[in-house]
């Protein structure tokens, strides 16, 4: 009798449908996003959704611009045919909306004035995205949010290594800057931005120095006279990528810089500005490490068309 009525509920139990379990995190504004399950249609705005969601499998439902581009170019054709709804400071509701979305993941300093506006259409969860602890958080949060939560883990922890790995190995002793910008005077960023950031973990000095307080995120950083760049003179310079020449490139100080004079300028790609997504900060410090100690670190695999390149 026992082992009937043990079979009988054995069949039972097999009959109810599982229930998926209900997810809720706390994003960057400390509010609390729930999920009755797993999102499975995620809208980004921002690349770092499109990164991490590559990074997991996983196509999104929408995506926004790449500065002047359709798409991040860095992560290959991955993203063709997913509808693009705007840039990742003006989102198209309308077409956020079409593509229907269970979780909207967004940057947060562009779109929180928005959140209620995000959270109609589906589950809102807002993202600093400034510094290295910004992503390693954001990564954990995302992960959770599409239930999988120990693959962003691991991914965190493998960038850690990565971290650690050229912390021992760079020599230091060298300074850098990030210059931005087509104007007459550069904006540089502040320590704490994250590919700056990076920098310190190939025991590099960034000149652009660090904010009173970094915990506030913003300002990333501050315009620069080259008069107050050159006392500085870094060893190199990065340039962020620019849809206008850059005016200060052509002020007579410009060329009595140390980077100038020893070809020591590189122009990078766009994912070094928007460096939060794990394929996009891992690409970031390899081919900073290989440009600040070309004799120690390769070129990671890019397609030479994404590859930074000596300013001309």
């Amino acid at each position: 009798m026992a082992i009937r009525l043990l079979r009988r509920l054995l069949i039972c139990l097999a009959a109810v449908p599982l229930v998926a379990a209900a997810i809720t995190v706390t994003d960057d504004r400390g509010e609390q996003v729930q999920l009755t399950r797993s999102a499975e249609r995620v809208a980004s705005i921002s690349t770092f959704g499109a990164d991490l969601l590559l990074a997991l499998g996983i196509k999104p439902a929408a995506i926004t611009r790449f500065g002047p581009f359709a798409q991040p170019d860095y992560l290959g054709d991955r993203l063709d045919g997913v509808p693009v709804i705007g840039s990742r400071s003006q989102v198209n509701m309308e077409l956020l909306s079409e593509a229907g979305p269970d979780l909207v993941l967004a940057i947060r300093r562009y779109t929180e004035k928005d959140a209620s506006r995000f959270a109609e259409i589906a589950p809102y969860a807002a993202l600093n995205l400034v510094t290295l602890n910004d992503s390693i958080r954001a990564v954990s949060i995302a992960g959770k949010l599409v239930g999988r939560t120990e693959d962003a883990e691991e991914m965190n922890r493998q960038f850690q290594q990565q971290l650690e790995r050229y912390r021992e190995q760079a020599p230091g002793g060298i300074s850098a800057a990030l210059l931005v910008t087509g104007g007459e005077v550069p904006f540089i960023y502040y320590d704490h931005f994250l590919t700056a950031e990076l920098l310190s973990w190939l025991n590099v000095t960034n000149v652009g120095g660090k904010l009173v307080n970094p915990e506030q995120g913003l300002p990333l950083g501050y315009r620069m006279r080259l008069e107050d760049l050159l006392k500085q003179d870094p060893d190199v310079i990065f340039l962020f990528a620019s849809n206008k020449q850059r005016a200060f490139t052509h002020n007579p100080i410009w060329p009595y810089l140390k980077a100038v004079r020893q070809g020591q300028v590189y122009e990078v790609g766009q994912h070094w500005k928007e460096a939060a997504g794990p394929v996009a900060r891992s690409l970031v410090v390899q081919e900073m490490a290989h440009r600040l100690y070309p004799d120690l670190f390769a070129m990671p695999d890019v397609p030479v068309s994404l590859r930074s390149k000596p300013y001309r």
